[in-house]
């Protein structure tokens, strides 16, 4: 369970106050109402993340989700949580400036309910982050693997083995809380500098595919309950929920080509004495035709 008190709504006070406390934060995605139910007594915190672009919807990267499909997504999820605190995407080509940026964060947190908005990019988006902190939006920072600048499919390469990536991954961190980030998400990056930073860090860490030192953890929620193909290896699966569903919807078609269901208990019965009875009405005779006489 969430070290939240029960019925506690998290905050973003309460996961800022984290940073080396105990336990680790619970993190996991979330893209509609059905899912959001499931996990959020469970979680501390939900987000609706731009990888819904190819757990829902097919696509090969997250660099074509739109804002709006961020918006619909994301009202789903917040209107569904009571308990979780609920951070946004900001999908790519929503933040270049400092005032798109203000713009399109305003809608997806006011449209939506969400207490935050997720941003990748370090130190070249401190201003922008600042820009948004300033001006009341709760961010949450995303290093290490962007994956909405990765150009080609499957193109994810583990970060931090040079000691220039790892400078410029500390670099990162540092200009991010500077900047007033209440978290980071850190993907990607090599075990050791992933325990460097979050031990570093004065904000919480959470990690994915990172270390067991971060703050915190998050992983794609269908990628844990098995329902996506060919998950990342960082990924630890805790059921196979894919086998369950697709045995289920084999039972269904042999079932309904066998004309085992519907049974009698899945149909609507009564005695045709208690049906209405309709009205009988009075035809109109018809004249005789001339014909006819």
């Amino acid at each position: 369970m969430s070290a939240e008190p029960a019925g506690a709504r998290v905050t973003i006070e309460s996961i800022k106050g984290r940073e080396a406390a105990e336990p680790p934060l619970v993190c996991l995605t979330a893209y509609s109402a059905y899912i959001a139910r499931l996990l959020d007594e469970h979680v501390d915190i939900l987000l609706v993340g731009d990888s819904l672009g190819m757990v829902l919807y097919g696509m090969e990267s997250t660099r074509d989700v739109t804002l709006e499909m961020m918006i619909a997504h994301a009202c789903a999820v917040a209107q569904n949580s009571k308990h979780a605190l609920t951070v946004v995407d900001m999908p790519r080509g929503t933040y270049e400036t400092s005032g798109s940026a203000l713009a399109n964060a305003r809608r997806l947190v006011c449209e939506t309910g969400c207490a935050g908005v997720k941003l990748e990019g370090g130190s070249v988006r401190a201003d922008i982050v600042k820009h948004l902190v300033d001006n009341g939006i709760n961010v949450m920072g995303h290093i290490g693997i962007l994956p909405q600048s990765v150009q080609t499919p499957g193109g994810y390469k583990v970060v931090g083995k040079h000691p220039d990536e790892r400078s410029a991954l500390l670099e990162d961190a540092a200009a991010l809380e500077k900047a007033g980030v209440f978290s980071i998400v850190i993907e990607g990056v090599i075990e050791p500098v992933a325990r460097e930073i979050s031990q570093a860090a004065s904000v919480p860490l959470i990690g994915i595919g990172a270390s067991p030192h971060c703050q915190g953890q998050i992983l794609v929620a269908e990628d844990m309950l098995g329902l996506t193909q060919n998950p990342p290896r960082f990924t630890k699966q805790y059921a196979r929920l894919d086998d369950v569903l697709r045995q289920a919807v084999i039972d269904f078609a042999e079932d309904v080509r066998a004309r085992r269901f519907p049974s009698a208990e899945h149909v609507y019965h009564a005695n045709i004495e208690q049906l209405p009875r309709r009205k009988q009405t009075t035809q109109p005779q018809h004249k005789k035709s001339a014909a006819n006489g």
